[in-house]
C-alpha cells in the first residue's frame, strides 16, 4: 500500500531499461518504494538497471517480459502480482523507429505500433485486471506530445502514441470507482540517449522531471499529467492551427 507520502511500496516497471522508467524508481526509491520489478527482455543493460537500484537499498528484481509477445502477458505478468500486491504498474516502453526509413519499409512501420500500441494494450490490460482484483494501485501511462497532432516528422511513432493516449484515458473511465488510479503522461521530447544528436525540440524535458511529475501526479491523484506543464497550453493552442498553416511552423 503507499504511505503517509503517497509513494507506492511496490513498482512493477514495464519497460526495465527505460530511462523515464529508472529515474522515476531512484525518486520512488527515495520516497520509500522497497520492492521493484523491472519487466524486459533479458540483456547486459537490464541487469545493469537492477544492479544500480539494488545499490539504493530496494529490493530488486528483472522479470523476463517481450510487449511483442502478447501471448505471453498474462503469464508473465501474473507471476508478478502473485508474489505479492503491486502498488504501481509504470507502462514506460516504447520505441521512436525511423521515420524516414519505415515509410518505405511496412514492416518495420508495423513494428513500431505494435510495441506501442498492441503490446502496450495487452500489458496494461492484464495489469489492470490484477489491479482491480487486488482493490487497489495505480497504472501510470507514458504517452507522449506527439500523439497530440500529427507531425511530418515523426507521424508513424505519434499514430502510435495517440492510439496508446486514447487507450488509457477510455481505461481509466473503465476502472474509476474500482480503486484503481489511471494516469496519462505526456512528456514533450526528452533529452536521453534515444535522442542524443537529434536537434533539440522547444520545451525538452529529461528523464529526471518526467519522474519528478510523476510522483507529484500520483500524491495528487491526477488523471492527465503534461512535462512540462505549459505544454498543456501549447497543445491547446496548437490542436486548433489550420493545417496550411501548421505546414509551415518548425515542428
Amino acid at each position: 500500500m503507499k504511505d503517509a507520502f503517497g509513494a507506492p511500496q511496490s513498482l512493477l516497471v514495464l519497460g526495465g531499461t527505460s530511462e523515464i522508467g529508472l529515474a522515476t524508481a531512484r525518486r520512488l526509491i527515495a520516497r520509500r518504494t522497497r520492492t521493484v520489478r523491472l519487466a524486459g527482455r533479458p540483456s547486459p543493460a537490464l541487469t545493469a538497471a537492477a544492479d544500480s537500484l539494488r545499490a539504493l537499498g530496494a529490493d530488486v528484481r528483472t522479470v523476463p517480459f517481450d510487449a511483442l509477445d502478447t501471448a505471453s502477458h498474462e503469464e508473465a505478468l501474473g507471476k508478478v502480482f502473485a508474489e505479492g500486491d503491486v502498488d504501481m504498474v509504470l507502462l514506460a516502453f516504447g520505441v521512436f523507429g525511423d521515420q524516414a526509413r519505415d515509410e518505405s519499409d511496412p514492416v518495420a512501420a508495423a513494428r513500431v505500433a505494435q510495441t506501442n500500441y498492441t503490446g502496450a494494450v495487452s500489458a496494461g490490460l492484464v495489469c489492470a485486471g490484477a489491479l482491480q482484483a487486488q482493490g487497489h494501485g495505480s497504472l501510470v501511462v507514458l504517452s507522449s506530445v506527439a500523439g497530440e497532432r500529427a507531425r511530418r516528422a515523426d507521424f508513424i511513432y505519434g499514430s502510435s502514441k495517440a492510439g496508446l493516449d486514447v487507450f488509457a484515458q477510455g481505461l481509466g473511465e473503465a476502472l474509476h470507482g474500482t480503486g484503481v488510479h489511471v494516469m496519462v503522461v505526456r512528456p514533450g521530447s526528452v533529452r536521453s540517449k534515444a535522442t542524443a544528436g537529434l536537434a533539440e525540440a522547444p520545451l525538452a524535458t529529461t528523464p529526471e522531471a518526467v519522474a519528478g511529475a510523476i510522483e507529484l501526479g500520483l500524491r495528487r491523484r491526477s488523471e492527465t499529467v503534461w512535462v512540462p506543464g505549459s505544454l498543456r497550453m501549447v497543445m491547446a493552442a496548437v490542436r486548433h492551427v489550420p493545417r496550411p498553416l501548421f505546414r509551415r511552423l518548425p515542428v
